[in-house]
């Protein structure tokens, strides 16, 4: 899922960034992130994935300078992405503590023009075994997006896994229900993200 994403610029198309997954690689909300973000491309944006591989940081610690190369990478991605998915699980009510600390790192945007997730359009998308706790994970996810100062999409998706999702290895979910509510944030996304990224 990571395309070329060089050529930044207003001439460029706008660049989705997802963020997400599980501990456990291809984790089914790595795979519905993978699906969303296929769906930001089908209207002709560039993305970017960073799933589990990409979010095995060290604890976010502000007193400590020194970043991994993972950690710069994701910071960069963020700093130059017009739009962005979060996906996580919903761990007893909230999101994981994987993703967590990888929103941590935005803090080491404070200082920019653009600080934190200021003006980008994000999308939140959230899997867990039950509704309850999908439900509470997705609203705390949304928050943790406005103190960040970005714009959480009118709608945000929480899917039950604990009901069939995928058939065989393909990332498409299984239930149209499910794959429209995923194409109606996507297009949210990509229709603020588009103006964001025409505007100076």
């Amino acid at each position: 899922m990571d395309r070329d994403i060089t050529g930044d610029g207003p001439g460029a198309p706008p660049l989705i960034v997802g963020i997400g997954g599980a501990t456990r690689a291809d984790s089914s909300t790595e795979r519905l992130l993978r699906h969303t973000l296929s769906l930001c491309e089908a209207r002709g944006a560039r993305t970017l994935m960073i799933g589990s591989a990409g979010l095995d940081l060290p604890l976010y610690a502000p007193e400590k300078p020194e970043r991994s190369a993972a950690a710069v990478a994701l910071v960069d991605a963020l700093r130059r992405a017009d739009g962005i998915i979060l996906g996580t699980p919903g761990y007893h009510a909230a999101p994981s503590g994987l993703i967590k600390n990888a929103l941590d790192y935005a803090e080491d945007l404070r200082k920019d023009a653009t600080p934190y997730l200021d003006g980008r359009a994000v999308g939140c998308l959230v899997t867990s075994g039950g509704w309850q706790a999908g439900a509470a994970a997705l609203i705390t996810l949304r928050q943790i997006v406005h103190a960040l100062r970005g714009w959480p999409t009118p709608l945000g998706v929480v899917i039950n896994t604990s009901e069939p999702v995928f058939e065989g290895a393909s990332d498409t979910p299984i239930s149209p229900e499910v794959g429209e509510r995923l194409a109606t944030m996507a297009a949210q996304v990509m229709g603020f993200a588009a103006v964001r990224h025409a505007i100076p």
